[in-house]
């Protein structure tokens, strides 16, 4: 996860996110997070929810928005090529923004020096307001 955008306040005046395990971003609604989080997904995996929320001290945590994350087809852009190493950079796949996903707009899935990668950026739902820009990595574990 890369950073969030116009978040929800759920405090006084602002919010403090945090997501996954990161650190706690306090008193701010445009976090900047520059974190890298592992998940091991099984190649037919759903979608991921993602979920963000404000840290309170004496209280439960508030939840700022969710949205999910539908890795098949970063999954299945991948399998096609296989060692993505042996490819120069060059685009694999696409999801298009639609009514029925977060996307802020469409996503290239991209081989970029050896690797599997896309940037997407996802409109917050349940929430009135957020964006969360997100890097994308598939590492292969059968190789």
């Amino acid at each position: 996860m890369v950073k969030g955008t116009n978040l929800a306040v759920r405090d006084m005046l602002s919010s403090d996110p945090y997501k996954a395990q990161t650190t706690v971003m306090r008193s701010n609604l445009n976090p900047i997070w520059n974190e890298e989080l592992m998940l091991l997904v099984p190649q037919n995996y759903g979608p991921l929810k993602l979920e963000v929320y404000d840290y309170d001290t004496f209280s439960t945590d508030d939840i700022m928005g969710e949205a999910d994350i539908d890795i098949q087809w970063m999954i299945s852009s991948a399998m096609v090529y296989g060692d993505a190493a042996m490819f120069g950079n060059m685009q694999i796949g696409k999801w298009i923004k639609a009514d029925d996903n977060a996307l802020v707009e469409d996503t290239i899935v991209n081989i970029v020096d050896g690797r599997v990668k896309e940037e997407v950026s996802l409109k917050l739902q349940n929430v009135e307001s957020g964006e969360i820009d997100l890097e994308l990595e598939w590492i292969s574990l059968e190789q």
